[in-house]
């Protein structure tokens, strides 16, 4: 009787009186690997396997099937012995998978299902070998495996492209068929088409899956919508981790979804081991290596690319937002998913390479220049430890001095030379400030109002790159190159430091610094093609420099 009146109240509230046909997966130990390579340590990895499943997590993803050699310490497996190893013997209700990409992992390792390591394993395939990832699909499921379809990029696909697949999971009837947002580019009213589509094309008894990544940081907003529309006859799993971890920007927080799902859903879970699990392993992992909503990831998500292509912009540390919109949005369809390296280079030297006719500035430089020495003035920090030196040089060879993307407060320059958008930028509302010597990259900028009707010199960008085959855009180089070109042949140096990563000091101010500071890759390359350079010109270095 009781038992009958809560249920007339649950009904008459809309709230759920049983547990949820809604399961939490777990991927910390998979899609978190990307942030650490999956080297979690074997003890980290048996003890968040025990955390998860005393939070009743439905779910857990132990890592990755790949064809690879085991280390014990990683959450990478070549076969289901291997993952056999760490698993705790009181599994309590939790069910266990792993996930393998069809090409990267051969179907004849899989052991035939035994009930003694995974209960399933996620299958992921892209939109061009659909075909070749379900076929993989029947082979485990052929082997006594629950398997999760889980196609890359589902914001990449037509309606129609949609439905022609369901058409094909319909056939093969896998446990479930997920919804992954691979680059974290879904809004609600995107999730709601998508759903849409699938609720009503896809068979009653399969499974609907949810992976969100956290590029627009909407992926907890998102689970809420989702739990929301869901149909009240269709089970559901959706996936989360520790924190967030996971590749890119991260995921849904599972002590958050698994907290909403207890408040609103009549969850069974207990969030105090996973908040544990946090505090003992994951919060200081992302210390190391951070993951979380950024500038890239975001704009990554605009135009749903690979998230690698906004880092490699923003890394160049030379672009303004706008001008890295404009290169994200020429990028082709077919593009867009599998990251190339050698495709974005080149949109990003064709932005750059706007070319001028410069004959006339070269020859006013060259007449001014002739017969003088010059002092580079780049914006490090030395150049204010070393003023005196710096100083004496100046009174004694009388040089044309040249700064390097800024105008340096203590000392007079002749000309400031700039190459980069983000240095040009901070010049443009200066009341006092030197010739201007702009490349030609920086064109349309040179029409901004607040230079206040000074007209740059404007030089051939593309001329000043370091050779044909391997562009290279660093200030100084570039500038270096210019003067050779001049025949300018005895040159001094100074605040050419060198960076270090992570040090405020790379600097003569700080509004200089910013995320982009290079670090030791970065130097490798300036000391090869000083190196270069030094077999072509004088070059004296008046401060300390890591490249000489």
């Amino acid at each position: 009787m009781e038992e009958a009146c809560l249920q007339r109240c649950a009904d008459m509230t809309g709230k759920r009186s049983v547990m949820s046909d809604i399961k939490l997966l777990d991927c910390t130990l998979r899609d978190g690997g990307y942030i650490n390579d999956w080297n979690f340590g074997e003890y980290t990895i048996r003890d968040i396997l025990s955390k998860l499943i005393e939070s009743g997590v439905d779910y857990i993803e132990v890592g990755f099937l790949r064809d690879c050699v085991y280390d014990r310490n990683k959450a990478l497996y070549n076969n289901c012995a291997e993952i056999a190893h760490i698993l705790p013997e009181k599994r309590g209700s939790a069910k266990f998978t792993a996930m393998s990409l069809h090409n990267k992992y051969s179907i004849d390792k899989l052991e035939p299902y035994d009930g003694k390591t995974i209960d399933a394993l996620r299958v992921t395939f892209h939109d061009y070998d659909i075909d070749e990832g379900l076929e993989y699909i029947r082979k485990v499921k052929d082997k006594g495996y629950k398997v999760f379809a889980n196609p890359i990029n589902i914001m990449g696909y037509s309606d129609e492209m949609i439905l022609r697949l369901l058409q094909k999971i319909n056939e093969i009837q896998p446990y479930a068929f997920s919804i992954v947002d691979t680059f974290g580019s879904m809004m609600k009213d995107d999730l709601q088409r998508i759903y849409s589509l699938i609720e009503h094309n896809l068979r009653k008894d399969i499974v609907i899956g949810l992976h969100l990544h956290e590029n627009l940081a909407l992926s907890y907003s998102l689970a809420q919508d989702f739990i929301g529309m869901k149909a009240s006859d269709r089970d559901c799993v959706i996936d989360a981790s520790m924190l967030g971890m996971g590749r890119s920007p991260g995921n849904l927080c599972m002590e958050l979804i698994m907290d909403y799902m207890n408040k609103r859903q009549s969850g069974h879970y207990d969030v105090n081991p996973v908040l544990d699990g946090i505090d003992d392993h994951i919060a200081r992992l992302k210390q190391i290596e951070p993951w979380g909503y950024n500038t890239a990831y975001a704009l990554s998500a605009k135009y749903n690319l690979h998230r690698n292509y906004a880092e490699f912009l923003l890394d160049k540390g030379r672009l303004r937002a706008k001008q890295i919109n404009q290169i994200l949005g020429s990028i082709e369809e077919h593009k867009k998913t599998a990251y190339d390296e050698t495709y974005i280079e080149g949109l990003y030297q064709d932005f750059q390479n706007k070319a001028v006719d410069d004959a006339g500035t070269l020859k006013d430089l060259a007449g001014k220049l002739a017969g003088k020495k010059c002092l580079i003035l780049a914006p490090g920090s030395s150049i204010l430890g070393e003023k005196e030196r710096i100083d004496r040089y100046i009174v004694e060879e009388n040089p044309i001095v040249f700064s390097a993307n800024f105008v340096p407060e203590t000392y007079e320059a002749d000309y400031v030379f700039c190459c980069n958008a983000m240095r040009f930028e901070m010049l443009l509302g200066k009341k006092t400030m030197p010739a201007l010597v702009v490349t030609s990259n920086l064109l349309e900028m040179c029409e901004d109002e607040r230079l206040g009707g000074r007209q740059p010199l404007i030089v051939n960008y593309t001329d000043l790159h370091f050779d044909e085959e391997r562009p290279y855009d660093n200030s100084v180089i570039m500038l270096l190159r210019l003067l050779k070109k001049l025949e300018v042949s005895d040159v001094a140096l100074a605040g050419f430091d060198g960076y270090r990563a992570g040090s405020r000091e790379n600097y003569v101010a700080d509004y200089m610094a910013s995320q982009h500071t290079k670090g030791d890759e970065e130097n490798k390359r300036i000391k090869e093609r000083m190196g270069q350079m030094e077999k072509q010109m004088n070059i004296c270095y008046l401060t300390k420099s890591l490249y000489h």
